[in-house]
């Protein structure tokens, strides 16, 4: 089966991350997640984006902070789809992070979800995914119509009980 690269540059983007791989494990999607700094260790960040490729990753989701090299990095050396997922950041919120990884130059796309969102970072690999894979394709139209359903069940308490007296 496919397979998905989960790549962070800290430990710290752990939290936002764990949701991609939620995602995945969902869906039964193999990854594989690592924490690589670009920055500190570039060796061995350029031998991983070089491989993966050959080692069956088929789709990149890097969550990257501040100056946000990472996923643009990994869309520069892997050719498939690169998934950057901005983190949030005490100094600007995040948007520091969202403005380096969508800006990317002519050439060097890396499709850019919210910022800290490592849940639609996996639902959208997943889909990438799903395009050659119909069994995949199902469960996610599966999981869209959980959605829906959950929305209507809580819409459902909503009429039933009221603004003031609705609980979750």
């Amino acid at each position: 089966m496919a397979k998905v690269g989960i790549v962070m540059g800290s430990d710290s983007d752990m939290a936002v991350m764990s949701k991609a791989a939620e995602v995945l494990d969902e869906f039964g999607i193999d990854y594989e997640c690592h924490i690589i700094s670009a920055h500190r260790e570039p060796d061995v960040f350029f031998e991983w984006a070089k491989s993966c490729e050959k080692n069956g990753v088929k789709v990149i989701i890097a969550g990257a902070g501040m100056a946000a090299h990472l996923p643009g990095m990994c869309a520069a050396l892997f050719p498939l789809p690169v998934i950057g997922v901005p983190m949030p950041t005490t100094a600007l919120g995040g948007r520091d992070s969202l403005y380096s990884i969508v800006q990317m130059p002519g050439g060097i796309p890396v499709a850019t979800v919210a910022i800290g969102g490592g849940k639609n970072a996996g639902i959208l690999a997943a889909k990438i995914l799903a395009v050659s894979d119909s069994a995949l394709l199902e469960k996610l139209k599966a999981y869209s119509e959980r959605m829906k359903e959950e929305v209507e069940a809580k819409d459902a308490v909503l009429q039933e009980t009221g603004c003031r007296n609705y609980a979750k």
